[in-house]
């Protein structure tokens, strides 16, 4: 009598140690990206907040003859440029200073960039008046500063 083969069943353990380490890699590559994502997307609200507000600062520089706004905090922001930040969470404060730089404080974002400062400073053109944009920060990762 000839007895039949049976098929082999399952996964060798080799073949489970190589899903198991591709597994290892994907993760190791793809959580950190993912963080960076995040943080990134969640920075958006801050870069938009500020972003209206230096649009009320060019307003008021065109509308005042040349002098910038001086804004120490949020309220002041409100009742000089008429630009409501409360809503605004992920920002702790924000100032417009006498020459125009407009700084915002970063909370409840991540560790890695809560209580940092982000910095828009405005550059007036000598010949027709227009109000251009840099984006900087001393201590906020490069990553999650606006590009020009």
């Amino acid at each position: 009598m000839l007895r039949k083969m049976k098929a082999q069943k399952g996964f060798t353990l080799i073949e489970l140690l190589i899903v198991i380490a591709i597994i290892g890699i994907l993760a190791a590559i793809a959580i950190p990206m993912y963080k960076t994502q995040t943080i990134k997307a969640k920075m958006t609200e801050v870069t938009n907040g500020m972003s209206n507000v230096s649009s009320a600062v060019a307003a008021y520089w065109q509308e005042a003859g040349g002098s910038w706004p001086n804004c120490p905090d949020k309220t002041a922001v409100l009742t000089s440029l008429g630009v409501g930040t409360n809503a605004l969470t992920r920002m702790a404060s924000i100032v417009v200073a006498n020459t125009g730089v407009i700084t915002a404080t970063i909370t409840g974002i991540d560790a890695a960039v809560n209580n940092s400062n982000l910095v828009l400073t405005p550059t007036v053109d000598a010949t027709d008046s227009s109000i251009a944009w840099d984006w900087s920060s001393a201590d906020l990762n490069q990553a999650y500063v606006p590009r020009k």
